[in-house]
């Protein structure tokens, strides 16, 4: 039985579902909106969101000269980015994290993503949505 087992499994194995997520999590990271199934998107807000909240959580030391924070500060900078890249693979991304989408959203106490259902895709009339950061603007 399944019963109070979150998450889907999406037809894939363990370690692809977390490459898979690490992928989506860096893509909507570094675009800040991107289209996929309604199921992934669902599955992935709940990892970007937990993503994200390390680099909320730090963002107020984040302004801060590197020098000028203390030994405990430091720890909680180092412990954060490195649990975020714990699924954030991608440097590159990581680096956005922190420096630029973490400080928009500093404010928020989560909710940093949503969920927008488009359409049926063409070919195997799947359920499509976006899903985007809150700070991205819909086009």
């Amino acid at each position: 039985m399944r019963h109070r087992k979150s998450g889907r499994k999406l037809g894939r194995t363990s370690s692809h579902r977390k490459a898979l997520f690490s992928n989506m999590v860096a893509s909507l990271v570094t675009y800040g909106r991107i289209e996929t199934t309604e199921a992934k998107a669902k599955e992935l807000r709940s990892i970007a969101e937990r993503t994200i909240n390390w680099g909320v959580g730090v963002s107020e030391l984040l302004g801060k000269e590197p020098s000028q924070l203390s030994k405990e500060e430091q720890a909680k900078l180092v412990h954060a980015r490195r649990m975020a890249q714990r699924v954030l693979k991608n440097e590159d991304a990581l680096r956005l994290l922190f420096s630029e989408v973490a400080p928009k959203l500093a404010g928020r106490p989560g909710g940093y993503t949503r969920v927008l259902k488009t359409r049926n895709r063409r070919g195997d009339a799947a359920p499509m949505a976006f899903i985007e950061l809150v700070t991205a603007r819909a086009s």
